[in-house]
C-alpha cells in the first residue's frame, strides 16, 4: 500500500495558490492516462489547470527517471494532486504533497482516496518549514510561477536543503517564465541536466553538487 502524506501552507492570502475560500466553487471531474494508468482528477475554481492535466506537468512525469522517485519522495506545489498520486501509483515510494492553496489541498484528499492512494496525515506548514528535520530522496515541482520569484526560489533553490545525500530535484519550466535565468541560478548549487525539451518547456535534473 502507498503512503501519502499531505502538508498544508499556513500562509494566508488571497488569489489562485493561497486562500480561496471566498471563490465559488464549481467541480469538475476528468480522466487522464499517463505511464500507462488512468487516473480521474476532481477539480474546482481556483485551482492550476482545472480542465485537464496541463502539458508541462505531463511532460515532467514522462521524462523524469522512475529510479529516482525512490524512498522519500516530495511534491510541493501539489495542487490538486496529480504529480504526487500519479507517481504514488506507478512506484513505491512513500510520497509527500504540499500546497499553498487550501482548496486545492481539499481535492487532493479526495483524489488520493478517488484513485486508491492511502492518505496518511495531513499537517499544516509554511513552505519548508512545516517538514521539519525531514530530507528526501527526490523533490518534485511543477513550481508556481504565479506566485512570484521569491516563493519559486524557494521552492526550487531551496530544495537541496531537503535532499538526502545524492537526492535529486526535478522540475519543469517554460522558456517565457524564465527557464534560462532559472538555469544559471540552479547551476550555483547543483549538477544541472536537462533532461527534455519541447516546445518551450525544459524538464530539468538537479543533483547537489
Amino acid at each position: 500500500m502507498v503512503r501519502l502524506v499531505l502538508f498544508f501552507f499556513g500562509v494566508i492570502n488571497t488569489g489562485q495558490y493561497f486562500s480561496n475560500e471566498a471563490l465559488p466553487s464549481k467541480m469538475r471531474d476528468y480522466t487522464t492516462t499517463v505511464l500507462g494508468n488512468t487516473f480521474t482528477f476532481t477539480t474546482d475554481n481556483g485551482v492550476f489547470s482545472k480542465d485537464g492535466l496541463d502539458y508541462g506537468t505531463r511532460l515532467l512525469l514522462e521524462n523524469l527517471d522512475l529510479e529516482d522517485v525512490r524512498g522519500d519522495v516530495l511534491d510541493i506545489g501539489c495542487g490538486y494532486g496529480p504529480i504526487g498520486i500519479i507517481l504514488g501509483r506507478v512506484t513505491d515510494a512513500s510520497i509527500t504533497m504540499c500546497d499553498v492553496n487550501r482548496r486545492a489541498l481539499h481535492l487532493a484528499r479526495m483524489n488520493a482516496k478517488k484513485n486508491h492512494v492511502e492518505l496518511v496525515s495531513v499537517v499544516e506548514s509554511n513552505c519548508y518549514e512545516g517538514l521539519g528535520d525531514q530530507k528526501f530522496d527526490c523533490i518534485i515541482t511543477n513550481p508556481p510561477i504565479r506566485a512570484g520569484k521569491a516563493i519559486v526560489n524557494e521552492i526550487v533553490l531551496n530544495a537541496r536543503l531537503h535532499l538526502k545525500e545524492d537526492g535529486t530535484l526535478y522540475l519543469v519550466i517554460r522558456k517565457e517564465q524564465g527557464a534560462k535565468s532559472m538555469l544559471e541560478q540552479l547551476k550555483v548549487y547543483y549538477q544541472v541536466s536537462i533532461i527534455f525539451r519541447k516546445k518551450g518547456f525544459f524538464v530539468i535534473k538537479c543533483k547537489i553538487d
